[in-house]
């Protein structure tokens, strides 16, 4: 083997590693977070819109990292799912808190920004299933063969 190839394969077990490494934490992360809000809940007696919408996120982020962690791709769906509901919890919570002057212009740009995305997964989603997606491409994937006809 070449110092060259050794050199190669001990940079990508690196990034690896460190790949690797990084997920644990920012999964751990969320699971902390998560179980860190539901204690606050459980202690309070009662779960409140904002606490159950902020869960859903956790779930959401959790999801997107798990698949990740299999397929070593990010969807770029749940990132948009991740936006959705965040706007949704501002737009429930956090506008009644705003003077009447700026209310009306921030609803609408909010519920425009949650249209847009939903749009957005709409196309993704039509377009993956009309034109397929890379990851569908299995003879893309590095070690693997094409499928036999």
């Amino acid at each position: 083997m070449e110092p060259r190839e050794r050199i190669q394969k001990a940079g990508d077990i690196m990034v690896d590693t460190f790949h690797y490494l990084a997920l644990f934490a920012i999964g751990a992360t969320i699971v902390w977070s998560a179980v860190y809000e539901y204690i606050n809940i459980m202690a309070e007696g009662h779960a409140k819109l904002k606490d159950i919408l902020l869960l859903f996120i956790y779930l959401e982020l959790g999801a997107m990292v798990g698949i990740y962690f299999k397929t070593h791709r990010l969807p770029v769906q749940y990132l948009v799912y991740i936006a959705i509901t965040a706007l949704s919890r501002h737009l429930v919570i956090d506008v009644q808190q705003v003077s009447d002057n700026f209310h009306l212009l921030l609803l609408m740009v909010i519920s425009s920004a949650i249209v847009l995305l939903s749009t957005s997964i709409l196309i993704l989603t039509y377009t993956g299933r009309k034109f397929g997606r890379p990851e569908d491409d299995v003879s893309s994937l590095p070690g693997d063969s094409p499928p036999p006809p």
